[in-house]
This record gives structure tokens, C-alpha cells and sequence, in this order.
């Protein structure tokens, strides 16, 4: 792929130009005045912004099929009265259709890779392969009933997809352990879960802090908060996303600090569900590296990542009522290169030779991007999906003017409407 007539964010989300953009084996090669395939037709990106994609940190992709359902309930009965009852009858289909429309709406929006927590693992993989985005995909394990860890069928599964999913795709596809939370497992699993995940390598990804009721019970319960407690059995001794981090204390941060704890800032979901706001700036300023998420769109509900950034810089602010708090570059730093690092993939989220071609064309002729005092301002602030015009991942066009190139997403709604009403029959 060549892109010419090029104007980009580098990697300190600066302007820069280049006559010529190269992109070889999905990777970006070089930035030159000569394009050095004349074979090779390129693509002019004149009027056009190129910057790095959007990595989406914390999400439900499956949870599509409950968009709407349940709407102004509080997180526990939300949960116990809406959600749990719909995805007792789940299906393989249910999933990798649901999943499948995740993966479009997130295409639309400009990402391009997911740490997705949910469960039926390879029906989610299979969806994220015919989509050709990245996944670091977990099953989150729950265990009310203290079944032994080496009994769980969700542990069985976890391992099967562990040794035959992860790497696949060209390393697109990643494969974690996941504790759904404190609150829905033992002390046991937490702990065996732990020390499986740090005798095989892998990642973690749990939520951590969602509310007041989840970090003061814990207290009650046990004697420490959440983040201490999951620190103590030892979860955080692995790479780790925590999701929401709402109620963490400054103890806690600096729990979150010295174990290098990836937290997934999740604003849209956080206020829906009347969670709360997370101390998103404060944690920056300790040097935590704060990505941003979706959660599911049953509690958000869509997809929409500039409006996640957007909502981000506006609650930093008003948390504390300084409007100087949180540069639209810390934020599209958040929703690009820190996610990568959230998710492991260090050679992702930058547009650098070498690194891979995960970007996003916007039209800076759109309305919303006009006039342009400030670029990262207007994209943080004044932006929505329609500026976007191209979308690739691993140097392949996934979106582009409106089309999707591999997706036949007229398929996909019917299918998963299909799945949908099957349940609601049921329920």
C-alpha cells in the first residue's frame, strides 16, 4: 500500500507531512518524497488526516444483542434482572453474530482491536478472524457456587482456547485469563487463576472498583479493598487491563502503580449506570497508564470512541472542577498507543516505521472539524464517526467510504436480530 500527498499525527500527536507513506507485510516502511513502487497505485490523501486507530480496552462484544434492554436500572439488578436471564440462553450462533456486529459497529468507529471478557471463546474468535481485527479475548470466569478450580468448565475452556487460539491470525488474535470480579468468585479461584495465568504467560483483564456498593462490601467482607485484595492473591503479578477503577482509593493507585496495572477507563457505562467517575487524571499524573473503553452496548450503547475520549476529558474536568485538567493529547494517547500497551502490543498505536499500519483516514473538511485552531482539540472535542473515511488494520482496508470490504453487514443485522428475538421468545 502507498499513501500520498500525506498529513499524519506522529508519535508526540503532531503534525507532520509526507509526500509518500508506504506500507509492506502490514507494517508502515517509510516516509519519502519518491514512492518507491511505481507499480503500486497510490492512494491520495489530500484533505485527509492520518492517525493512529483506536484500541478499544474494555468491552462485551456479544452484549450488541442487548442494546436497549434494560435501560435506567442500577448495576445489580441490572445484572440479576435483565442481563444474566437473557444470557442463560446464549448460543453459538447468539455469540458469533452478536459478536460479528460489535466487530462492524467498531470497524465504523475506528477500532481496531478489542480486549473483549465474555464467554463461548472460539465463536468469538471465529468473529474476530472473518473481521480480520485484533482481539485479546478472555473467559471471565464465576464462580459462586466454590466449585474446585480444576472442575470449572469455564477453566477448561479457557485452556483449550489458550493452547489452540492464541497467536492465530498473524498474532491478531490474543488470548487472556479473565476473573469476572471480586464479588462473583472465591478467594480459591482468584488465587488458582493467578497462578495459572503466571505459569503460562498470559494476561489479565478484570473489572476492578465499578461501585461504591462493590468496593465497600469488599471492605466489609474481607478487610481491604478490591485492588489490595486482588494484589494480594497475586492477580496483578501478570500483565493486567483492570476495567472502571471508579471507587480506588490513593492507596490503591499506588498499588496499581507499582504493579504497572493497565486501568480501562470506561466514562460512557461509568455514568449510565450511575457508577460513578474514576479519578482518570489523577491516575495519569502517578504515571498509570490509563486506556480508555466501551464496555458493553447494553450499558453504553455504542461503540462510539470519540465520544468516549470526549466524555473523558469533560469528567476529568468537572470531578474536580478545573477545566485545565486532562490535553487532548493525553486522551488520544489514552484511546491509541496506551491502549496498545494495555493490551501488549508494543508495536502497535503509533504511525512510526516499523510499527504496524493500524490507522484511520478522517475528512478534515468535515463541518464538525471546522475551523482548525487546534487539531487534537477538535478530535477530542468536536468530532464523531462520520469524519472517518478509511479504517485499516495490518495494512488492511477494512473501511472505507462508507464500505465495508469484507463484512456483508446487511447479513450480519439480520442475523443477529434473529438471535435476539429467538431469546426474547424465550424470556
Amino acid at each position: 500500500m502507498i499513501l500520498k500527498n500525506v498529513t499524519y499525527l506522529d508519535e508526540n500527536f503532531d503534525i507532520a507531512t509526507t509526500k509518500y507513506l508506504t506500507v509492506k507485510a502490514g507494517r508502515f516502511e517509510g516516509f519519502c518524497d519518491n514512492a518507491a513502487d511505481a507499480d503500486t497505485e497510490a492512494i491520495d490523501c489530500s484533505g485527509l488526516l492520518i492517525m493512529p486507530a483506536f484500541y478499544n480496552t474494555h468491552a462485551h462484544s456479544p452484549m450488541s444483542l442487548l442494546r436497549g434492554f434494560g435501560e435506567n436500572m442500577a448495576l445489580d439488578d441490572w445484572l440479576n434482572k435483565k442481563i444474566w436471564p437473557f444470557e442463560a440462553h446464549l448460543k453459538s450462533d447468539s455469540i458469533y453474530w452478536g459478536t460479528l456486529l460489535s466487530m462492524a459497529e467498531s470497524i465504523q468507529n475506528g477500532i481496531v482491536s478489542t480486549s473483549d471478557m465474555y464467554y463461548f471463546t472460539s465463536d468469538m474468535v471465529r468473529a474476530y478472524a472473518d473481521a480480520r481485527v485484533k482481539g485479546n479475548i478472555s473467559r471471565a470466569l464465576v464462580n459462586f457456587d466454590q466449585t474446585k478450580f480444576e472442575d470449572m468448565e469455564s477453566v477448561a475452556e479457557m485452556k483449550e482456547a489458550y493452547a489452540k487460539l492464541n497467536g492465530i491470525e498473524d498474532g491478531r488474535i490474543m488470548i487472556e485469563a479473565s476473573i469476572h470480579g471480586e464479588y462473583t468468585s472465591d478467594e480459591a479461584t482468584v488465587r488458582s487463576l493467578a497462578d495459572f495465568a503466571r505459569s503460562n504467560n498470559m494476561r489479565m483483564h478484570i473489572h476492578l472498583s465499578e461501585t461504591e456498593k462493590e468496593h465497600r462490601d469488599c471492605i466489609e467482607k474481607r478487610g481491604v479493598t478490591p485492588c489490595k485484595y486482588f494484589a494480594d492473591c497475586g492477580l496483578f503479578d501478570v500483565p493486567t487491563v483492570a476495567a472502571h477503577c471508579v471507587w480506588v482509593t490513593d492507596d490503591d493507585m499506588e498499588i496499581l502503580r507499582e504493579k504497572k496495572v493497565n486501568v480501562s477507563h470506561n466514562p460512557q457505562s461509568n455514568c449510565k449506570l450511575a457508577s460513578g467517575i474514576a479519578p482518570y487524571f489523577d491516575m495519569l499524573e502517578r504515571g498509570i497508564n490509563v486506556a480508555l473503553g466501551t464496555d458493553s452496548v447494553a450499558s453504553n450503547n455504542s461503540l462510539n470512541f470519540f465520544e468516549t475520549m470526549k466524555l473523558s476529558g469533560l469528567l476529568a474536568k468537572v470531578r474536580v472542577l478545573d477545566p485545565t485538567l486532562a490535553s487532548p493529547k493525553d486522551i488520544l494517547y489514552s484511546a491509541t498507543r496506551g491502549g496498545a500497551i494495555a493490551q501488549g502490543r508494543e508495536d502497535c498505536g503509533i504511525i512510526k516505521s516499523g510499527y504496524r499500519a493500524d490507522f484511520i483516514a478522517v475528512d478534515l473538511s468535515n463541518p464538525c472539524m471546522n475551523p482548525i485552531h487546534d487539531i487534537t482539540n477538535n478530535l477530542v472535542y468536536a468530532s464523531d464517526p462520520s469524519i472517518i473515511k478509511m479504517t485499516v488494520c495490518d495494512g488492511d482496508i477494512l473501511y472505507k467510504d462508507g464500505q465495508f470490504m469484507h463484512l456483508n453487514v446487511e447479513d450480519i443485522v439480520h442475523n443477529a436480530k434473529k438471535e435476539t428475538d429467538r431469546i426474547l421468545d424465550i424470556l
